[in-house]
């Protein structure tokens, strides 16, 4: 897989890494992933679109299918920014 650019950051409390990651570009928040203990599986999801999330089975798998999502969501939008 290319080189993201999606700088993921793993949220701290206290100093102690929490199982969570925030994913930006630039300034901005595109994308959350954080394991959830209740299913075993960690999530991913966006605060992009209210229907945006999946599961993985790692962190990195999780990071990888929300780049996957937001590549081919943002893909709708090639027309707007073609046709100016």
């Amino acid at each position: 897989m290319a080189s993201s650019p999606i700088t993921w950051t793993q949220s701290r409390s206290g100093g102690v890494p929490m199982q969570r990651y925030t994913g930006h570009v630039g300034p901005i928040e595109v994308g959350l992933v954080e394991y959830d203990g209740s299913n075993r599986l960690w999530t991913w999801w966006s605060p992009l679109a209210e229907a945006a999330w999946g599961h993985a089975q790692d962190a990195e798998g999780a990071q990888k299918g929300f780049e996957a999502w937001l590549r081919g969501w943002l893909e709708n939008f090639r027309p707007f920014f073609e046709g100016a």
